[in-house]
């Protein structure tokens, strides 16, 4: 029972020291990896709605030129159709707003756009019903003609991020558990050869000289085998000088 409890507790503190190691190290890879993997999916949706922008300024463009109305407010509409498209609207050379999809048009979407046009792509985060929005807007013909405005709900962003990341998160929840029960079995085949080498001792210091010490373990190169085959001499010596004394 002895041996057992010995053996136990060895394999328990080297396999905690290594799940523990493992564990630490899984914490740290885990979350560089959630953050990269995070950053990365959200730059991939920016760019989907600075491409949902650009096609919706190219579309706009000749019905901007040729003050086609009611083909703005119809082509408004078609993109907020859109998975996540909180609203859309196009604002003229001159600022004005042309074509919208929200009803009344809110006084917080006109604080912060460009005063005389827009030259160049530009992204805003703004409250709008009390919840946040992630704008989109890309100048129609070099700004010349205007702009277009693309609104995505922040809530439907970080879902899909979410969405995103869920199978991420589960490979990153089973890492620790498969280093845990790797660690164990690497304790275990460490301390195996130290138990049977401390059993053989066991028997010596009770006087059985007949059990040699054999295996794999007096054949390794390493401080174990260096051991296994001291155990191996001492159990050797001290057959030869017991015989040597019963035959005295």
């Amino acid at each position: 029972m002895n041996y057992v409890s010995r053996r136990v507790s060895l394999k328990w503190k080297v396999g905690g020291i290594f799940t523990g190691v493992m564990f630490l190290l899984s914490i740290f890879v885990a979350a560089a990896v959630y953050q990269l993997t995070q950053n990365t999916l959200r730059n991939q949706l920016e760019q989907r709605a600075l491409a949902i922008a650009t096609n919706f300024s190219d579309a706009a463009a000749g019905h901007i030129v040729g003050r086609n109305l009611l083909a703005l407010h119809a082509l408004a509409r078609k993109y907020t159709l859109l998975d996540g498209v909180a609203y859309a609207f196009i604002e003229d050379g001159k600022g004005e707003i042309v074509a919208h999809t929200l009803g009344t048009f809110p006084p917080e979407l006109r604080r912060g756009l460009p005063v005389g046009g827009q030259r160049q792509d530009e992204r805003r985060e703004i409250s709008l019903r009390g919840k946040t929005v992630y704008e989109t807007g890309v100048p129609v013909l070099e700004g010349q003609a205007g702009s277009v405005h693309v609104g995505f709900w922040r809530d439907a962003v970080e879902k899909e991020i979410q969405r995103a990341l869920l199978p991420l998160i589960g490979i990153i929840a089973v890492v620790p558990f498969v280093g845990a029960l790797l660690s164990f079995l690497l304790a275990h085949w460490i301390v195996r050869p130290i138990v049977g080498l401390t059993e053989i001792a066991d028997k010596v210091t009770m006087g059985d000289l007949e059990t040699s010490v054999s295996g794999e373990c007096v054949k390794s190169r390493d401080e174990i085998g260096d051991l296994a085959r001291s155990l191996e001499r001492m159990r050797s010596s001290l057959k030869a000088a017991m015989l040597r004394l019963s035959q005295a």
